[in-house]
């Protein structure tokens, strides 16, 4: 069934509601180091933005691949997003400054519709807030050379098919010698979205799915 505008509204009141949380992003779990206890002290907060916007009224969401560059997230499909900085007002305004700054996302031209449940990343020790947003419009990309390739648009509803989840190996940067075999999310094209941002759609997957039954 196709994912569409009128479900925005649906969805910014849904996002008011208890979350699924951590047993829907787990659906799609794929980490390269152990998930500790609980988070530590000293993990780094950051921010990424979901943004969904419509082609021919079905609604999409941005992705984007980011550059190879050696870090622990080098080469990943990814949201927009990155760590807060010490003139950051919140986590919200984290997800929206790095998504201008990355994409070229203008953050008076999307409506903030709500949160999702923060996650974890050990490998890179990122305490990850996930916003969504819509844009009435398709985006106009400004995109940063320097750490970003190039952005994905991807329809939701060819996203969350049965046929777009597989298990894959991945290697991930921050551990080169070690292949792991991972849930993941497999575009049309071959393209593989896992670990923490197949694990942020998850959730969203679970919320969407919910909706339009």
């Amino acid at each position: 069934m196709p994912i569409n505008t009128q479900h925005i509204e649906l969805l910014k009141t849904r996002l008011k509601e208890p979350l699924p949380g951590r047993p829907a992003q787990e659906r799609m779990i794929g980490r390269v180091v152990t998930m500790p206890l609980t988070v530590p002290d000293n993990a780094k907060p950051s921010a990424v933005l979901c943004l969904l916007f419509p082609i021919n009224d079905e609604l999409h969401v941005l992705l984007m691949k980011r550059r190879e560059d050696r870090t622990a997230h080098s080469g990943q499909v990814s949201f927009p997003g990155g760590k807060v900085e010490l003139t950051d007002e919140n986590y919200l305004f984290t997800a929206l400054r790095e998504a201008n700054e990355e994409v070229g996302i203008q953050p008076h031209e999307v409506d903030v519709l709500g949160a999702l449940t923060p996650l974890y990343i050990p490998v890179s020790n990122f305490n990850v807030f996930p916003y969504i947003a819509y844009s009435p419009q398709r985006p106009v990309y400004n995109l940063s050379q320097n750490e970003v390739s190039y952005t994905i648009e991807v329809p939701l509803s060819s996203l969350m098919a049965p046929e777009r989840k597989t298990i894959t190996d991945v290697k991930s940067p921050a551990t080169p010698n070690l292949i792991s075999n991972v849930n993941a999310y497999v575009l049309a094209d071959g393209t593989v979205i896992w670990g923490a941002t197949a694990m942020i759609i998850s959730e969203l997957e679970v919320i969407i799915t919910n909706l339009v039954k």
